[in-house]
């Protein structure tokens, strides 16, 4: 027994010494400065991908579709250490790609994701996050068929968060089961345009363990991305956009797109169980009333690709049920914040506080802060309390005969008449004081003050047709030589060769991306605000009601939102045509309109941006918290 008691005490050594080892076997999450730290090595980090069963079977082969879940997360999570999920959903892994670069997803020997498109997952992984990239079903590596906003891109995205919580199936490529032992089940849900379309989708059903999303420049009612109160933007767009997105041989999916077809109601552009289906305002398969998630929305007021009222109408239905929310309002058209002019750094760092809250519990004063963030000019951003514009007032500008806008009413009996044509909108708003048969306009005088319009206007017309229905278009334009944001040249930006860094990045994906710098252009003019309304869709947008041949009817509608600043010394005008060329497919039904004057008006919400104290008493009173009375005509400036 003594010559064993050397080896004794060297195994003792050995257990005392590995213990410890064992006990913290690698980081843990790390908060300093109220924000997570990067202490888990991307270049460790594990990758893997799962196929989650959902609850649908969109391609009708008898099979409940699964759903190809790529994953990345720290190389210590697993039962012993938890954590949250961050979600890119999207339809375009493998065709158009995604940001700026159109960065797509790269897989190596093993059938893994090696380059995870975008920055999310080199800076978020080493933090503590696992980051999800989720081929929407019909896309990439899932299965089934697109239904471009319907029951299977919902539910397909609502299985993953349930697979995080313990509530649904997954397999691994082998067919063994996966269980997600290695998150908390908080999760999030963040992109662009379709991806952050399935973020608002998956939130209105209410599924727990959603705790915050981050729609960038995304749908909330695929009604309001392809119409306008019955006009129609484009013919068969769901069944085009389900054809672009499917990786299938187009026969598999063909029976879903034609069902599309029958049903998206093209032949009169009303609102029907098609379109109520995928409306997650107020739709059959959620709405903000069940979203339990906060919110982080991003959009710009001159996305003309998902209009801005997706936004809008959106963020109303969250604050009226106090939904935690924050906003960023940018003038470019349809950009990434990250592509902000001079924003980058002020992006990442405020999505990671944003995450670091929702997700990980960090008090970090997030939700404290001013709630709104909006660009007043190129690469020219405010904070504010809320958006829109708290104070803003508004101001009624009625048209006159003489072709003035103004205060005051038009006389009894005063009208104006135009033709409803299909026209462009550069022609709708050129040398507005020349007739034209498609159109008719009004100006005011030269401002005497800025004025920012913030929120969205309501064009307010009375008008008679010698046809049943005519679509009526309405145009708020600045008239003035000025720089603007030129978001029609590169959706606003123009790509630097200059790259900088956000997170770690190995040989396969970097973390590094170009720079960009807002396109400017000056121009005599700019089309401000917009609105479109088929008339016999004045009532409802769900039953057509023609307006009786001869007779007046009230046409009010709200046109798309804006925050816009006019400039001393600009005009303010208002066009009002019919088909809007630029925007709609539609041809004009070649309606005569007469637009009675004394009774027709735009209602805009204006906000100064001079303190009351600058202004002269005599050129502005204000009267209450809803109406602005601004200088009467005098013969220097003809205001108003």
């Amino acid at each position: 027994m003594p010559q064993l008691r050397p080896a004794l005490i060297a195994v003792a050594l050995t257990l005392a010494i590995a213990t410890p080892a064992q006990a913290t076997a690698g980081p843990a999450i790390t908060v300093e400065n109220d924000r997570t730290q990067p202490v888990f090595s991307y270049a460790d980090a594990i990758r893997e991908h799962v196929y989650v069963e959902s609850t649908v079977d969109s391609d009708l082969d008898g099979k409940l579709d699964k759903v190809r879940v790529d994953i990345i997360r720290p190389k210590e999570s697993g039962p012993g250490l938890k954590v949250p999920v961050i979600i890119d959903e999207s339809p375009y892994y493998d065709n158009s790609g995604r940001g700026n670069e159109g960065e797509r997803k790269v897989y190596d020997a093993a059938g893994n994701v090696a380059k995870f498109p975008l920055f999310y997952d080199n800076y978020f992984v080493p933090r503590g996050y696992a980051v999800l990239n989720v081929d929407m079903l019909g896309t990439t590596k899932s299965e089934g068929c697109p239904d471009i906003g319907g029951k299977a891109d919902v539910l397909g995205g609502k299985a993953v968060i349930d697979w995080l919580n313990g509530r649904a199936k997954a397999y691994k490529a082998d067919g063994t089961p996966a269980v997600a032992d290695w998150t908390t089940g908080n999760a999030a849900m963040i992109g662009k345009s379709y991806d952050g379309t399935l973020a608002n989708a998956v939130a209105a059903t209410g599924v727990e363990g959603l705790k915050t999303i981050v729609p960038i420049s995304a749908i909330s009612s695929w009604y309001k991305y392809q119409r306008s109160n019955g006009v129609i933007y484009n013919y068969d767009y769901a069944s085009w956009l389900a054809n672009y997105v499917d990786t299938d041989p187009e026969a598999k999916c063909q029976p879903v797109r034609d069902k599309m077809d029958a049903e998206d109601g093209d032949d009169t552009g009303n609102y029907n169980p098609f379109w109520a289906e995928r409306d997650y305002i107020k739709g059959l398969l959620g709405d903000a009333s069940q979203v339990k998630a906060s919110v982080f929305v991003i959009h710009t007021v001159n996305d003309l690709n998902v209009k801005p009222d997706n936004f809008s109408v959106w963020w109303k239905a969250l604050a009226d049920r106090d939904v935690p929310r924050k906003i960023w309002v940018g003038q470019t058209q349809h950009v990434d914040p990250f592509d902000f002019e001079g924003r980058r750094g002020v992006w990442v760092d405020t999505l990671h506080r944003w995450f670091d809250h929702w997700l990980h519990g960090v008090s970090n004063g997030i939700m404290q802060e001013p709630r709104a963030d909006v660009e007043v000019g190129p690469a020219k951003w405010i904070s504010q309390r809320d958006w829109p514009a708290p104070f803003a007032m508004k101001a009624t500008l009625r048209p006159a005969p003489d072709g003035s806008l103004g205060l005051k009413p038009a006389a009894k009996d005063s009208t104006a008449s135009f033709t409803d044509v299909a026209m462009s909108e550069t022609d709708m708003v050129a040398d507005v004081g020349t007739p034209k048969a498609g159109r008719v306009a009004f100006t005011t005088g030269a401002l005497p003050l800025d004025l920012r319009l913030s929120g969205t206007p309501t064009a307010d017309l009375r008008v008679k047709l010698d046809k049943p229905t005519s679509n009526l278009t309405a145009l708020l334009v600045d008239f003035g030589e000025d720089t603007r944001v030129d978001w029609r040249r590169g959706q606003g930006i123009t790509t630097l060769a200059e790259e900088d860094c956000y997170g770690e990045s190995t040989a396969a994906d970097d973390a590094c991306y170009k720079k960009v710098v807002t396109n400017v252009a000056t121009r005599p003019l700019e089309i401000v605000a917009r609105g479109w309304i088929d008339v016999q869709n004045r009532y409802s947008l769900s039953q057509a009601a023609p307006l009786p041949v001869g007779t007046y009817g009230t046409v009010k509608w709200l046109t798309l939102p804006q925050d816009y600043i006019f400039k001393k010394g600009h005009r303010i005008g208002l066009v009002i045509a019919g088909t809007d060329a630029t925007y709609s497919d539609e041809a004009g039904t070649g309606a005569n309109v007469t637009v009675d004057l004394a009774k027709s008006s735009v209602v805009v919400p204006f906000a100064l941006t001079t303190p009351l104290a600058d202004v002269p008493q005599d050129k502005a009173r204000f009267h209450g918290p809803d109406r602005i009375e601004l200088p009467k005509p005098e013969p220097e400036f003809q205001f108003f």
